[in-house]
């Protein structure tokens, strides 16, 4: 399977090209997924062009009748999650923990360190995500974690997971930049 460098995408058109689409579409029986595929829809099909992903999320979070909305944050996003909790505080209950939670020392695992010369804790996604399971969140939001910390945060967080802020300190977290750019895209290929 290589879709990326399929030249007609029949899929777009209704075909299945797979052989697992009967296999598949068992999943979207289950309650739950169901819902979710519908709220995405509905808000792909009212919003289309119009609503930022800010917005989006809102949007979705409310069609979804979901109450408590979690904020996974970087410390170095500490304003940015401020405002967005202050955005979301009018429709949500709102829990937030940022990465540096615990305050566990990169000694401890050996990790490689910024600077030796002083303390660094580590980033602390498991931290993260059990604290805002124990919040029961209905909707986790992750705010700029580093690449593998969001792995880890999505992979032990008992409710859903979306990505707000992706993290890209070169390009001013505009990771699609790389792309975008000619430079970039020479450097890659």
């Amino acid at each position: 399977m290589n879709c990326a460098t399929c030249s007609n995408k029949i899929c777009y058109t209704g075909k299945d090209c797979t052989g697992i689409k009967e296999d598949i579409e068992k999943y979207y029986k289950n309650e739950t997924d169901r819902k979710i595929m519908e709220s995405a829809s509905k808000i792909e099909a009212l919003y289309y062009m119009k609503a930022t992903r800010l917005e989006e999320v809102i949007l979705f979070s409310k069609e979804m009748d979901y109450k408590h909305l979690g904020i996974a944050f970087c410390v170095g996003f500490s304003e940015e999650a401020r405002i967005l909790e202050e955005i979301f505080k009018k429709h949500f209950k709102i829990s937030s923990v940022c990465c540096k939670v615990c305050g566990i020392d990169k000694k401890n695992y050996n990790l490689l360190q910024l600077s030796k010369e002083r303390f660094e804790a580590i980033c602390d996604p498991i931290g993260q995500a059990e604290i805002l399971n124990k919040n029961n969140t209905d909707l986790n939001i992750i705010v700029g974690l580093c690449i593998g910390h969001d792995i880890l945060f999505t992979k032990h967080s008992k409710a859903p997971v979306t990505t707000l802020i992706v993290k890209d300190r070169v390009l001013s977290h505009n990771p699609v930049g790389a792309i975008y750019s000619g430079y970039y895209r020479r450097n890659f290929l």
